[in-house]
């Protein structure tokens, strides 16, 4: 494999040098070494560049453009340079006549190729560039060669009569050519079709059937049946508009994810509403947990099938509200040794600089209010 990061021309001695265990730098010297038998180690470097594939990295936040590309460009003249002397000194080929010519198509050439090996959305105008710079160098070079050649005369009439033969093929077999890119186009048009369809089929048999069936087994129990219908539209939901924010990095992601978490796992209906977003530093972290906590001691003392929580992200504090319509409770008349509220919330929330109110009456539910402010450690 080529490696881009550590090429000087195309990485090929690179990739001959990871190969076979050996240090780069002798695969260079046995590169420059060859070039001196009749152009061998062009002939074998080119060959390589063209049959030895290209290792594709993933897309990464470093700039586009590498500082070092500038050596390499540096590198690919001082290379040209050098086999246009050696060529010169022991006249091969007519000496510079005709090799400079050659010389500057072939390093045309190599332009082309190294934009091609590039990442199209990584080169931006630099990869245009290096394609029109690569192609007006080879047609500059042949048209020097035909010029040394005192052919350009000959090379006119048949670049004429090769463009009148070409025109006319493209009128006779014009037809065929457009049948078959139709043809061409329906048949991606109808593939792409059936993968899609196999796709939604194949998720619906994986998620929805399977919870169809679970509801059917558990059609005597409300409660849970409710649980596993609102688990699978969350679930389609998703899945049919995309994923939402990484909970681990966004505070509405986290907390619809601990609503969710609840859900499933005490058989309640939590109606969650979001407003605002922000990132999920410590501070809006506490709060997440702290709302979490409220959600399961709501599922399993409030006595109730729904609970609400309302969220909303300002520019100075984060604020959430945690209700139900359940039995409620006395908060003076907790432990203090009961980690569920004195620990989990209000201390959770008062180590983070934020604040805990817990308003609640026998028989009248209970609301949770925290609150924290965005600048909080």
């Amino acid at each position: 494999m080529r490696r881009p990061e550590a090429r000087v021309i195309a990485g090929v001695c690179d990739g001959v040098a990871q190969h076979l265990g050996v240090p780069a730098v002798a695969v260079r010297v046995v590169f420059i070494a060859l070039t001196g038998f009749g152009g061998a180690g062009i002939l074998a470097y080119a060959g390589l560049w063209a049959f030895v594939p290209l290792q594709r990295s993933e897309p990464s936040d470093r700039p586009a453009v590498p500082r070092r590309d500038r050596g390499q460009s540096v590198a690919l003249i001082a290379l040209a340079l050098g086999v246009i002397l050696a060529l010169a000194q022991f006249n091969v080929a007519g000496g510079t006549d005709v090799v400079v010519p050659l010389l500057i198509a072939g390093v045309g050439v190599a332009l082309i190729w190294r934009r091609m090996d590039e990442r199209p959305a990584s080169t931006g105008n630099r990869g245009w560039l290096l394609l029109t710079a690569g192609a007006a160098l080879v047609i500059a070079g042949l048209i020097a060669f035909l010029v040394q050649a005192d052919q350009l005369g000959a090379a006119r009439q048949a670049l004429v009569a090769i463009v009148v033969i070409v025109v006319g093929l493209v009128l006779v077999t014009a037809p065929w050519w457009w049948r078959l890119a139709t043809e061409l186009t329906a048949e991606r048009r109808e593939r792409i079709r059936t993968q899609e369809r196999a796709e939604v089929a194949a998720h619906l048999h994986d998620s929805v059937l399977q919870t169809l069936a679970l509801i059917q087994r558990h059609v005597d129990s409300p409660r849970e049946v409710a649980r596993l219908a609102r688990g699978q539209e969350r679930e389609l939901r998703s899945w049919l508009y995309g994923r939402g924010p990484d909970p681990a990095v966004r505070f509405a992601a986290a907390i619809q994810a601990a609503a969710a978490e609840v859900e499933d796992s005490y058989a309640v209906a939590v109606e969650t509403v979001v407003v605002g977003d922000c990132d999920l530093d410590n501070a809006a972290g506490a709060v997440v947990q702290a709302a979490r906590e409220a959600l399961i001691n709501a599922a399993r003392h409030a006595g109730v099938e729904e609970v609400s929580l309302y969220a909303e992200v300002e520019s100075k504090r984060i604020a959430v509200y945690v209700r139900d319509r359940g039995v409620g409770f006395d908060p003076a008349a907790v432990p203090e040794d009961r980690q569920g509220l004195r620990g989990s919330i209000e201390g959770r929330m008062q180590r983070h600089g934020g604040k805990a109110n817990v308003r609640s009456a026998a028989g009248a539910g209970t609301e949770v209010e925290l609150t924290m402010d965005r600048d909080a450690a």
